[in-house]
């Protein structure tokens, strides 16, 4: 249960951090598509650890085969299985963790839910998680650029108090990969760097906000009521491991406005569309696209397992100590972009495929 996401088009994950590895199954790909195992690959090096100084040392390479619904390169229209095998664990890292509580990190829950769990690394709760869903992204982005035209860069936009100017009209894949913390300022960056190489010599994390745009989005995708495309966006994105906050256009901010600062008015551009002058709805208005950029932003909290000493308990109820070891991110955000991306991806072109069923044009 909960393992599976998407209507027309339906990814399962599977695996746990320190398993034999991990995976998903895509389920609805149209077939014919060209795909790679390069495609892939370049979305997956680019969320994989042990890729800077600032993410965790762990090394995996997160090869990943392809082991159905492919031929000759072209998908066939039956399910893909993608599966990606775990090679650097270090199970021993994490003995202490076996009835001792990580603070703020699901293995309580994980008890009190199923009482069993794989305390080794974080199971099913890890970040490894989603490599799956950055494999079926991969592919969502091909199907959306290929039948929409669609573009989807993010990136990050804050780390802590420090955050960075972009313009998301604009923004580029080459600026965001410029530098290891995926921010496209380059003064801010570097200050980003320091800040969390700083908390990372102190055996402490960071957390941040990452923001992600759609560009050339058609106009109306999504559904009404429950099936909402921003409903849809922040079930995905709020599914990802350490997101605390979801918001599209002007999200928190547009409380602070009235109506007649916050509506987007409308005109008619010179090939005869239907446009906003400004895009504080975010591209969705009514749960609708309208054809303007889709522009969300995503919180993610401080990594929960951190080197320095704190309160907890063991299974049992007693009261101990923790300074927790393995290898983690001190911060997840920059890592976070391509999960990011992968989710307005799946959303997306999920999207897609239910407006071409249900209305046939686009």
């Amino acid at each position: 249960m909960g393992n599976t996401f998407g209507h027309l088009f339906r990814v399962t994950t599977f695996g746990e951090s320190h398993g034999g590895g991990v995976g998903v199954v895509i389920d609805g790909c149209p077939p014919r598509l060209e795909i790679t195992p390069e495609e892939i690959q370049f979305e997956l090096d680019r969320r994989r650890p042990g890729q800077s100084k600032i993410t965790t040392p762990r090394k995996e390479a997160d090869q990943c085969e392809i082991l159905s619904g492919v031929f000759e390169g072209k998908t066939l229209g039956t399910p893909i299985a993608i599966l990606v095998r775990n090679k650097d664990q270090r199970s021993q890292d994490y003995d202490e963790m076996a009835v001792k509580y990580r603070p703020s990190h699901a293995d309580a829950t994980y008890d009190a839910k199923y009482g069993i769990r794989n305390w080794q690394g974080g199971g099913r709760s890890s970040a490894r998680e989603t490599i799956g869903r950055v494999a079926a992204g991969a592919i969502a982005k091909k199907i959306l650029r290929q039948v929409a035209g669609v573009e989807i860069i993010g990136y990050v936009r804050r780390i802590k108090d420090i955050e960075g100017m972009v313009d998301p009209d604009t923004v580029t894949l080459d600026q965001v990969e410029g530098n290891i913390v995926r921010c496209p300022d380059g003064e801010c960056a570097e200050r980003m760097i320091d800040l969390i190489e700083r908390f990372r010599d102190a055996g402490d994390s960071l957390g941040g906000v990452v923001e992600c745009v759609a560009r050339s989005v058609p106009r109306g995708m999504g559904m009404p009521v429950f099936d909402k495309l921003e409903a849809d966006l922040a079930k995905g994105m709020m599914s990802l491991p350490a997101t605390k906050g979801f918001e599209l256009g002007s999200g928190f901010a547009g409380t602070l406005m009235s109506g007649s600062e916050h509506n987007d008015e409308f005109y008619t551009d010179d090939q005869g569309n239907i446009r906003t002058l400004t895009n504080r709805s975010g591209g969705v208005q009514g749960g609708i696209s309208n054809g303007e950029n889709i522009l969300i932003r995503v919180a993610f909290k401080p990594t929960a397992t951190i080197r320095k000493e704190q309160r907890t308990v063991t299974r049992e109820g007693e009261a101990v100590t923790l300074a927790a070891k393995g290898r983690h991110d001190p911060c997840v955000v920059p890592r976070a972009v391509p999960m990011v991306e992968a989710m307005m991806a799946l959303v997306l072109c999920d999207h897609l495929l239910r407006q071409q069923g249900q209305c046939g044009v686009l």
